[in-house]
């Protein structure tokens, strides 16, 4: 029997679930988008770990201002600051970890 694996880029078992670092890797190397498709594309593979970021929504809002229709891009410190800071929140994403169901939680 499987003890962990990756399924569907997630490396998990049957106590945790974490990012799988080799996706990460290749984030963490990507160079700051130079373009609108740059940008929709970082935040497309940033949001598929956004569950194990912290305010998320709050670091991406300067790239997804970038986004909207009829904005010039204008890719400036605030978008800088946003990309690195999401990437550093990936790198050092934690591990979420299954309740002990035999124990009382609060949620």
């Amino acid at each position: 029997m499987v003890k962990e694996g990756i399924v569907l880029g997630h490396r998990i078992s049957n106590k945790w679930l974490e990012v799988d670092q080799a996706k990460v890797e290749v984030i963490e190397k990507l160079p700051p988008p130079v373009n609108i498709k740059g940008v929709r594309s970082f935040l497309g593979h940033a949001g598929f770990y956004r569950r194990f970021i912290k305010d998320f929504l709050k670091i991406t809002k300067p790239l997804c201002q970038l986004l909207q229709r009829d904005v010039p891009f204008n890719f400036d410190e605030n978008c800088l600051k946003a990309f690195e800071t999401l990437k550093t929140a990936l790198v050092t994403a934690p591990v979420i970890i299954s309740p002990d169901w035999s124990k009382p939680f609060e949620l």
